[in-house]
């Protein structure tokens, strides 16, 4: 192996016990549900999914789950400032 081989090895490292250095901006997830599977999805850093409640409140028990997975690895997802016209 290469020494700038090495060297990316060992940044990689060193970035992964930082995980505050990442953002999150986009992510597919497939969410196998009690009675059903669902696409849930952060784009834009704008949660979507594909179930009848989401569509209804903008907010569901997948994507708040997804959300709780998230947290625990560090990483951070970017709040996107609402629209005003």
């Amino acid at each position: 192996m290469d020494s700038a081989m090495i060297a990316k090895i060992s940044k990689a490292r060193e970035y992964a016990n930082e995980p505050e250095r990442m953002a999150l901006t986009g992510l597919s997830v497939v969410f196998n549900g009690r009675h059903q599977t669902y696409a849930v999805a952060l784009r834009d850093g704008k949660w979507q999914c594909e179930c009848d409640f989401f569509g209804q409140r903008g907010v569901c028990s997948h994507t708040m789950a997804v959300e709780k997975v998230l947290r625990k690895t560090g990483m951070t997802m970017p709040q996107v400032e609402p629209n005003v016209a």
